[in-house]
């Protein structure tokens, strides 16, 4: 997801997207966990996509 697409989210998106990206790196820990994924950058991926999705969720609400 772009930082441009993320930008034309409301708050509301964003939480859920949140959300629904917070679940899915929980599911890719434990998989990995069990057994090695096929690409580990997938982990770190995802958590920068919760950090700009949680920064711009702050920016709209400081601004709010």
């Amino acid at each position: 997801m772009k930082n441009q697409e993320i930008k034309a989210l409301n708050a509301n998106e964003l939480k859920e997207k949140l959300a629904a990206e917070r679940e899915a790196l929980q599911k890719l820990k434990f998989a990995h966990a069990i057994s090695p994924i096929e690409n580990p950058m997938r982990l770190r991926e995802s958590k920068k996509l919760i950090a700009r999705l949680h920064t711009e969720l702050h920016a709209k609400t400081k601004n709010a």
